[in-house]
């Protein structure tokens, strides 16, 4: 869409993320010990571990925390954790994805539809806005790792549905059953991605203005600081004129 980037939001995130290094950091190795836990505890035999040790990398956490999950799930001491999605409505209508990992339904449950209410949103039923989205695999290159037609005929070669460049880097989009295969033919090709992961992909989008991002992103900071809350995922769309002046407002 002209004017705007999956870049704006992505980098946003980011930023958001480097802030909270400590927490990320925490919910990544919960990942990691589920995975582990699930299947086999090598990554190169589980294809779920695989992909949450790259994304624990590409997020700079350290070795160390990285084989300490992966122990803590061949320890037999991890807890148990329910995946369970949320599904619900922020300010302005914008459709927002909340995925927990949690040992206390009821806990998790309260806090959720507590965070909505508190922001001026509404949490719905499963399946309320899930149809706004697709499940996809999202893979991320800096622009370093080529040129944007070495890199799309790379993705195209390797199975991916899309690929955008810009002077940030790529993104890759693939079917989410694909993701594991696509992730390692573009590794062969072009080495290791930043990130690679599942992702709800809008197909249907809201768009805002700085006061609209600014009411959506009160929920989704707040969502985020839960310790249950893995990933929060919305439909938002903003110029990126808009992302700017809201990241040049948070400092």
């Amino acid at each position: 869409m002209a004017g705007h980037s999956k870049w704006a939001n992505i980098q946003h995130r980011k930023g958001r993320q480097d802030k909270l290094r400590g927490k990320l950091f925490s919910k990544l190795s919960k990942e990691i010990t589920i995975a582990a836990k699930m299947g086999d505890p090598d990554p190169d035999k589980n294809p779920r571990l695989r992909l949450a040790v790259k994304e624990a990398k590409g997020q700079s956490m350290p070795k160390d925390n990285i084989e300490r999950a992966i122990k803590k799930a061949m320890g037999g001491d991890a807890e148990d954790y329910d995946e369970i999605r949320y599904e619900g409505y922020a300010p302005g209508g914008v459709a927002v994805i909340v995925e927990t990992m949690t040992d206390n339904k009821n806990r998790t449950a309260s806090t959720v539809r507590s965070t909505f209410s508190k922001a001026g949103g509404n949490l719905g039923e499963t399946g309320s806005v899930g149809f706004m989205f697709d499940r996809k695999g999202q893979i991320i290159y800096p622009a370093d790792a080529g040129d944007a037609d070495t890199v799309m005929m790379a993705a195209i070669e390797a199975g991916a549905e899309d690929c955008e460049s810009s002077d940030d880097g790529h993104v890759i989009i693939c079917a989410d059953t694909d993701l594991h295969e696509v992730s390692n033919a573009l590794e062969a090709e072009l080495g290791e991605s930043e990130s690679a992961k599942l992702i709800w992909q809008p197909n249907i989008q809201s768009e805002v203005d700085l006061e609209g991002l600014e009411k959506v992103m009160r929920l989704v900071d707040a969502l985020e600081d839960d310790d249950d809350v893995q990933t929060v995922t919305t439909n938002l769309d903003a110029p990126d004129e808009v992302m700017q002046a809201y990241a040049e407002s948070e400092g």
